[in-house]
């Protein structure tokens, strides 16, 4: 296993990198970049838009979205989780477009008892169909600290990154029928709220209540994207540096990024949709049979 100085290192030449694009990047500020969208006072922006907070209690959940719409980018966004028991809660982050024929790029946070790790709920929609479900334990507590939780979305792929760390890629595979999010712009949501239904255990271990409220935090949010406004978009834009047609947009895995996705996938992953031989008992989805690390 490598050194856990490495990926430090290289989330900051990336940041330097990320830095230097024009038209294309955003560093974040709360109070410029996001709405709050439900939950009353629950949602709070404080220290300058530094940091934003999601509550959780008996009578609502919370939530945020962006200003801007997105058509591909690096979005990336620090968080720590709910710490103690959480069981029951889910804390959602993703990009998502509007309607039936929806879009979507989720991470989802499960709650757990206390001493219990959360699991890390990954799934892609694309023209309004899911089922795409990865599932992962995390190599450290996500309620001590931030952690960085990174989506990298260009026209080949879409990557989930933690710390740096990719944990899942999903491959653009339109060339045997498989939809891709490409054409609908998408914002990015959060929400923090009461999933004790199915969240814990199938929904066995519920909300304990006198525990609330239940906070998540989040700072350091960076959209190295393409704005989507009016019908365009600000990559296709004449003014943009020459700088900002490389990174992100056609990134995808080195070989040492393709060694820590396979760490990963092999020490954390505990569901994959592509191995779920019970589920689809037909034969798995097309793109499973085409690759090993989706």
């Amino acid at each position: 296993m490598e050194a856990f100085s490495s990926p430090k290192v290289s989330s900051l030449l990336f940041s330097l990198f990320v830095s230097s694009l024009m038209a294309t990047a955003s560093a974040g500020n709360f109070y410029q970049d996001f709405d709050l969208t439900w939950g009353d006072r629950r949602a709070k922006i404080v220290d300058g838009g530094k940091l934003l907070m999601l509550s959780l209690d008996r009578a609502s959940g919370s939530g945020f979205q962006s200003k801007k719409e997105y058509l591909f980018g690096r979005i990336d966004m620090q968080l720590k989780l709910v710490s103690g028991n959480s069981a029951g809660t889910v804390t959602a982050y993703y990009l998502s477009s509007q309607g039936q024929t929806h879009d979507e790029i989720d991470f989802e946070f499960l709650g757990n008892l206390s001493g219990d790790p959360y699991i890390l709920h990954t799934n892609v929609f694309t023209q309004g169909k899911g089922n795409r479900e990865q599932q992962f334990y995390l190599w450290f507590d996500p309620t001590k600290n931030f952690h960085t939780y990174s989506i990298i979305w260009n026209p080949q792929r879409i990557i989930f990154l933690v710390d740096n760390f990719p944990i899942r890629q999903f491959q653009n595979q339109e060339s045997i029928g498989i939809p891709f999010p490409k054409s609908q712009p998408m914002r990015i949501y959060s929400s923090l709220w009461n999933a004790d239904d199915w969240a814990t255990r199938g929904g066995v271990v519920k909300i304990d209540w006198s525990k609330a409220p239940f906070t998540a935090f989040y700072r350091n949010f960076n959209a190295a994207a393409c704005i989507w406004s009016y019908g365009s978009s600000s990559c296709a834009s004449k003014s943009v540096s020459p700088m900002s047609n490389i990174g992100w947009q056609t990134q995808g895995l080195d070989a040492k990024s393709r060694r820590r996705l396979r760490w990963v996938q092999r020490y954390y992953m505990i569901y994959n949709y592509c191995t779920d031989m019970k589920r689809f008992p037909e034969g798995l989805p097309p793109e499973c049979r085409r690759s090993r690390s989706l």
